[in-house]
């Protein structure tokens, strides 16, 4: 047998186990399978030579690294990635770390996660991406993470928190999203969400308009699981500036609840248009007929020409009159539009 050092034989075992012969294929030793057999569990859960690992914990923080390390235990349960320089979490990054519980990679410089990132991690139970560069999270980023329980995702750029985003953690109790760039929560968002228990909102410039409701009415009937609820205030309106969301009464959503205008009051804009026009058309064959009559009776001429022009001007008038009914009709039919000309009656 070759004279190898224990690295050779386990880097190039067939190599450095060949018996000596003349044509003949290189064999291993019976007494070096087992000897192998060993080594294989080791090189499965060995250790990124910039990491440390111990009991299932492998901590990678803060050496400037652009990727997550290849070569990361398969056996692993916790794996800390915190302030490195990561930007893109790509498909299947942690794919043979199924065994994982707690992934945190806070600090880095995310402003993509793959929606495939996070697959092969059925056992996942707490998740920080906090403290990046994300603006948007694709649907189905957390849907291979049922089981997940806490998510962090707070001083981010995140504009929107769709319900769908969510929808897929139903186990989840604890949720960040405190300095982000949120202005509201769509509908649907919190029923998305069953198990949740504490959550942190402060710190995104919310807008108070009829999208709030939702927002509102959770935090009333669950302000024992937001910290520091009196810090969730609006931004936008200027009227309602760091006035606690909170504190925002039913009854100031009451104008949300019902359209600007009865049906009948639609109906009674949509006939001004053909009446007016049919009305239009009556007065002036009225003055059509007058003018003959007029020309009739000082015996100028049969048929003058200005009683046809005069025919025609009235018929353009009215035309003229059915459009700006139709224009007048459309802006007050619109609840923005009589909202903004009330608040100018107002002032």
């Amino acid at each position: 047998m070759a004279r190898c050092g224990m690295r050779e034989a386990f880097l190039l075992p067939a190599r450095c186990l060949a018996l000596p012969g003349y044509g003949r294929r290189p064999r291993l030793s019976l007494w070096a399978v087992p000897f192998l057999l060993l080594l294989s569990p080791l090189a499965a859960n060995a250790c990124p030579e910039i990491c440390r690992c111990s009991s299932g914990r492998v901590d990678c923080r803060e050496h400037r690294l652009r990727f997550a390390p290849g070569g990361l235990p398969a056996n692993a349960t916790t794996i800390l990635l915190d302030y490195n320089r990561i930007a893109v979490l790509q498909e299947g990054t942690f794919m043979a770390q199924s065994a994982l519980r707690q992934l945190s990679l806070q600090g880095n410089a995310l402003v993509s996660v793959h929606r495939q990132a996070l697959a092969g991690l059925g056992q996942l139970e707490e998740l920080d991406l906090s403290g990046n560069y994300l603006t948007l999270l694709l649907p189905g980023t957390f849907a291979p993470v049922p089981n997940l329980k806490t998510l962090h995702l707070g001083n981010n750029r995140l504009l929107r928190l769709p319900p769908e985003l969510v929808g897929a953690l139903p186990r989840l109790q604890v949720l960040s999203v405190q300095g982000n760039a949120l202005t509201s929560l769509g509908p649907g968002f919190f029923e998305s969400l069953p198990s949740l228990g504490h959550l942190r909102l402060d710190g995104n410039p919310w807008v108070c308009s009829c999208a709030i409701q939702p927002l509102s009415r959770w935090l009333v009937d669950n302000m024992d699981k937001v910290p520091a609820v009196e810090s969730v205030f609006c931004k936008r309106p200027a009227a309602l500036a760091h006035h606690p969301i909170a504190a925002i009464g039913n009854e100031s959503f009451a104008l949300c609840q019902k359209p600007w205008l009865h049906p009948r009051d639609y109906a009674f804009f949509l006939l001004i248009g053909p009446s007016t026009f049919l009305t239009s058309i009556c007065l002036c064959i009225l003055a059509g007929l007058l003018a003959v009559a007029r020309a009739r009776v000082t015996a100028t001429t049969y048929a003058r020409p200005g009683a046809l022009a005069s025919i025609c001007l009235c018929i353009l008038a009215g035309l003229l009159a059915v459009a700006r009914a139709r224009v007048t009709a459309t802006t007050y039919a619109r609840p923005g539009a009589l909202a903004r000309r009330a608040e100018r009656h107002q002032h």
